[in-house]
């Protein structure tokens, strides 16, 4: 098949694969994998080929980076599950302080967004947006854009929470998860920097009515929230499972930069590999259920875990899939051959993919992964990072940046978040998209100018 014709072929199949997810509700999962076998099909793959290729496509993602992603998911529930999230809520609360109603939300959804998933964390602390509306009268759609926006921006720039590591794992950076870390909280800086100024400026715009308002005096004050979780946990033990793993992460990294020998530079090194240090995570997790005395829902916490985190490792590894077809139909080749096109474009390329990806088919995980998939792994000769010259561990870490950055662009009716956030803050859909979609657009545009910068200053 023609470069033309394949690049075509792309396009068509990347639209059936949007509309299918949106429009026929197929699971993203299913969507992937039969647009990635109709696209090896119309590519002219031979048939012998297709069954190892879609199995090492779909393998060689769970042996990178699935059981990180469920070591990251399980530390998430228990946090959320035992209290602990609340907990570092409060931590947030009393360092700010009630008066700063907007920066101790923002705050509190950044730090909480990092294990727990941006619409289960708005649930959780949502109640104490409430209560400090009830208490202070502090602007409850200020705190409740902030909330979203705190929440939202880890979600998708900082591991662990899925998007992010699958990103890294489908560009190659599965074994350095550290520097996708640092770099997830540099881009977010700048980007939570702006919510909290359109928190204040949209705050004051939009008005709930009286009856919303009313419905808002709320079932649960924050005292009653406390005592719905029984024994809170401790300060260390509650910040342990996000702060243990990125400590090893880091020892690790800098063993191997010091050339570190021996055996302790052999221990140190094994300590900071990803699934180790989310593996310690876990055992502080332990910890946590051992001093709540909810170590007996142990088992039923990882079942739960495993069944929102299932679909997750399955798309991503279809989108491992339709990332080898693309490689395999000879479609990269074409782009190297047409590189001063494409590579113009630069680390805009895959937001740009994202964003479209992101705004046509609702979740943000999603176009992370798809994107990610596409871009195929910055030290492979024959991916889209090499036509872009994103070949070093830097530029890859910018490009999962990227990629999260178009992932926002933007929330809107055909995503779940959307609804919780106006739902929960007692918003209509009009008030949503006022509040909700535009803070996404500005943050995604906020986020590609800062990784755009920072390309400039490190490659």
């Amino acid at each position: 098949m023609s470069g033309i014709s394949l690049i075509i072929s792309f396009i068509i199949a990347i639209i059936i694969m949007i509309w299918m997810i949106s429009k026929l509700k197929v699971h993203p999962f299913l969507s992937l994998m039969t647009i990635s076998l109709a696209l090896a099909l119309v590519a002219g793959i031979e048939l012998n080929k297709i069954p190892g290729m879609i199995g090492d496509g779909f393998s060689s993602t769970f042996k990178s980076i699935g059981i990180v992603i469920i070591f990251g998911a399980i530390i998430g529930t228990i946090l959320e599950k035992t209290g602990a999230a609340l907990k570092l809520a409060d931590m947030v609360v009393k360092l700010v302080g009630q008066k700063h109603p907007e920066l101790a939300m923002l705050i509190m959804g950044a730090i909480v967004g990092i294990p727990v998933f941006c619409d289960s964390g708005f649930v959780v602390l949502n109640p104490i947006r409430e209560a400090l509306y009830k208490k202070i009268a502090a602007n409850p759609v200020a705190t409740a854009v902030a909330l979203s926006g705190g929440l939202y921006a880890s979600h998708v720039f900082i591991p662990p929470t899925p998007g992010p590591i699958a990103a890294a794992g489908a560009l190659g950076l599965e074994s350095n998860l550290l520097l996708v870390i640092i770099m997830g909280v540099v881009v977010s800086i700048p980007v939570l920097t702006a919510v909290y100024f359109f928190a204040g400026y949209i705050g004051k715009r939009v008005t709930l009515d009286e009856e919303a308002q009313a419905d808002a005096a709320i079932v649960k004050n924050y005292e009653q929230l406390l005592k719905q979780y029984g024994i809170l946990p401790g300060k260390f033990l509650s910040l342990a499972p996000i702060l243990m793993p990125i400590v090893f992460m880091a020892l690790g990294s800098i063993a191997k930069i010091a050339e570190i020998g021996g055996n302790t530079g052999i221990i140190i090194q094994f300590l900071g590999t990803p699934i180790i240090a989310l593996a310690i995570g876990v055992i502080f997790s332990v910890f946590l259920l051992l001093q709540t005395k909810k170590i007996t829902e142990f088992n039923d916490l990882t079942n739960e875990t495993l069944k929102i985190v299932g679909p997750i490792l399955f798309i991503t590894a279809a989108g491992g899939v339709l990332g080898k077809v693309i490689t395999e139909a000879g479609f990269v080749d074409y782009i190297k051959q047409n590189a001063h096109i494409i590579s113009t474009t630069g680390i805009f390329f895959p937001f740009i993919i994202s964003a479209v990806l992101k705004t046509a088919q609702g979740s943000s995980t999603v176009a992370i992964i798809t994107t990610a998939s596409i871009m195929g792994m910055y030290s492979a000769g024959d991916s889209l990072m090499s036509v872009l010259g994103l070949t070093s561990e830097i530029a890859a870490a910018l490009c999962v940046m990227a990629i999260a950055a178009g992932a926002m662009c933007v929330s809107h009716a055909n995503d779940s978040y959307f609804w919780v956030v106006t739902n929960f803050g007692k918003m209509t859909a009009q008030q949503g998209y006022k509040t909700q979609t535009l803070m996404t657009f500005i943050m995604g545009i906020v986020g590609i100018i800062t990784v755009y910068i920072l390309s400039l200053l490190l490659l």
